[in-house]
């Protein structure tokens, strides 16, 4: 497995978090990484996060890292790769300390279409 950090998809990742108001993460928290060479077959991304017991050991804040896994999400279109993003941030629960939101009833196709609606309706005509 190989990962490179993806400037390109972490300010966008980041513009998400302002543009839809996501005020419970740090924009400067998170970011996004590119992996090749994963066995997966259908997972698009997965979001990781530095632990409780990693960041009292480093004296550091929650981080969270997006892993964009390229050979399923180069292959989606803008709006599904926007969409997934979304996705991937609402795994990030409100206190921010390191943990994850499970699918149910946070993470679902409805919640993921509603905010991207929102989103395409305005609140950032510059969505991709």
């Amino acid at each position: 497995m190989k990962y490179n950090y993806s400037e390109k998809w972490t300010l966008k990742t980041r513009e998400l978090v302002r543009d839809l108001g996501f005020d419970h993460i740090a924009p400067d928290r998170v970011c996004c990484i590119e992996s090749t060479g994963s066995k997966t077959r259908r997972t698009i991304a997965r979001i990781h996060s530095l632990g409780k017991a990693m960041q009292l050991g480093m004296s550091c804040d929650a981080f969270y890292v997006i892993e964009l896994i390229s050979k399923t999400f180069d292959k989606e279109s803008d709006d599904e790769k926007v969409k997934t993003l979304i996705h991937e941030l609402l795994h990030i629960p409100q206190n921010f300390g390191g943990g994850f939101r499970h699918h149910r009833p946070y993470v679902n196709r409805r919640i993921v279409d509603g905010h991207y609606k929102r989103l395409r309706e305005g609140t950032s005509p510059t969505y991709l």
